[in-house]
């Protein structure tokens, strides 16, 4: 019973084990399969954005240029602006020492027109930018034209006449946030990634702030950092249904315990057709109103006993009840019946534990003493024989008596069926 139970739950807690192993193993291989891919596309969409961005910057490079070669001067300004605008330009400007005086597209801009020098937002990144000669950007701002804008300044600095260096102005352009690099993010989003573009406030501001995302929340993201001009962008992704894979892992997980719970309920279904068969088995082998050995249990076993130790003498003894068809006739077969199952436990208790004992059928039965002779035996068959056998019958107690013959292997037969032809001739 207790192998029956344990083995089974043996298999269901291994199978629970290993199936937490798999399944905690298939997690960690698709998180970190996840990790790869969204790193192969943080790589390519930051690559991406830098370049949008920077594509915007060589805006302000290109006017930078064109007043060089004009010698401070952009003849018809506007087009050339128009020429350089696209989608995601909010507008181009031109501040000569500082101060915006030409915009295009003009109308809707004309609050852009300040002192960026003087500016109480602008002056100290624009002075900076002036003073150190570096393109600078700015924002995302609220734009006073409207809208939210990334602003990018270029110094230009001259030469004059005598070759000396002078501050001319910054080359400004205002790229649309997020539209500048809205073809990368809605690339993201399609992939179904949650994403985050964040960067230093300004060269003069460490802090990063956030430029555009489309979450509010991020677990564990990969990131790629990107450089633009001179500040630090960094651009977080992370899958919209997170690292793991649930579905797969509930799949996973219920499909390994469904085959978990079928082990086991086979291993149980085992244990009970074994314990079937050992009933059957037993069945086949038993009496079944004395329990001991019927005629085919008693010959097979005895045949391996003799067979196992064949110079080793034994005994066969054959007995019966005297007049049992007389105990049937008077008081019914039912109590011929308690006669016989009393015989039975009187030879168990009799005889030791070693000797085979069996039922061949009606009142005759067999017994196989194993290590004994006949002289050695004798005289407990005799007491045996003497020993009271009775019955009960409506409250009174009624004995019989009993008849046996023996015969030793292997002075008087050698083989078993032999044997016991022989303790039959001898019955008396």
């Amino acid at each position: 019973m207790k192998k029956k139970t344990i083995v089974p739950l043996i298999v269901f807690l291994v199978g629970i084990c290993l199936l937490s192993v798999f399944t905690y193993n298939t997690n960690v291989q698709i998180q970190k399969d996840r990790r790869t891919i969204a790193k192969l596309n943080a790589v390519t969409y930051g690559q991406r954005i830098e370049n949008d961005i920077e594509n915007g910057i060589e805006i302000t490079d290109t006017l930078k240029q064109l007043l060089i070669n004009g010698n401070g001067q952009i003849i018809n300004f506007s087009k050339v602006a128009e020429n350089l605008m696209s989608y995601s330009i909010q507008s181009v400007q031109l501040a000569p020492n500082g101060v915006v005086t030409e915009i295009y597209p003009e109308e809707g801009n004309e609050t852009g027109k300040i002192d960026l020098l003087k500016d109480s937002n602008r002056g100290e990144i624009s002075n900076y930018a002036k003073d150190h000669n570096i393109t600078i950007t700015q924002g995302p701002i609220e734009l006073k034209q409207g809208g939210s804008g990334l602003v990018v300044r270029n110094p230009i600095y001259l030469k004059d006449e005598n070759g000396q260096e002078y501050f001319w102005g910054f080359t400004i352009a205002i790229l649309r946030v997020p539209e500048v690099f809205e073809d990368s993010t809605n690339a993201l989003s399609k992939f179904k990634y949650n994403y985050r573009l964040s960067r230093e406030a300004s060269v003069l501001d460490k802090k990063h702030v956030v430029v555009d995302a489309n979450c509010d929340k991020m677990i564990r993201p990969v990131t790629y950092d990107l450089t633009v001009g001179k500040e630090k962008w960094k651009l977080q992704i992370m899958p919209r249904a997170g690292w793991g894979n649930s579905k797969t892992l509930y799949l996973i997980f219920f499909g390994g315990l469904s085959l978990v719970l079928l082990l086991t309920g086979l291993t149980t279904l085992l244990f009970l057709l074994d314990e079937r068969r050992v009933e059957l088995k037993e069945l086949a082998h038993k009496d079944g109103l004395t329990k001991l050995y019927n005629r085919y249990g008693f010959d097979e076993m005895a045949e391996k006993m003799i067979s196992k130790n064949p110079k080793e003498h034994c005994v066969a003894v054959l007995l019966d009840v005297d007049d049992f068809k007389l105990i049937n006739d008077m008081y019914g077969h039912a109590y011929g019946d308690k006669a016989l199952i009393s015989l039975s436990e009187n030879m168990q208790k009799f005889f030791s534990s070693s000797a085979l004992l069996g039922r061949n059928g009606g009142d005759e039965f067999c017994i196989l003493l194993p290590n004994c002779t006949m002289e050695e035996v004798k005289e407990s068959l005799i007491e045996f024989t003497k020993t009271p056998k009775t019955f009960s019958y409506k409250g009174q107690t009624y004995s019989f008596c009993i008849s046996l013959g023996y015969a030793e292997y292997p002075n008087n037969a050698i083989e078993r069926s032999q044997l016991m032809r022989c303790a039959d001739t001898a019955l008396y």
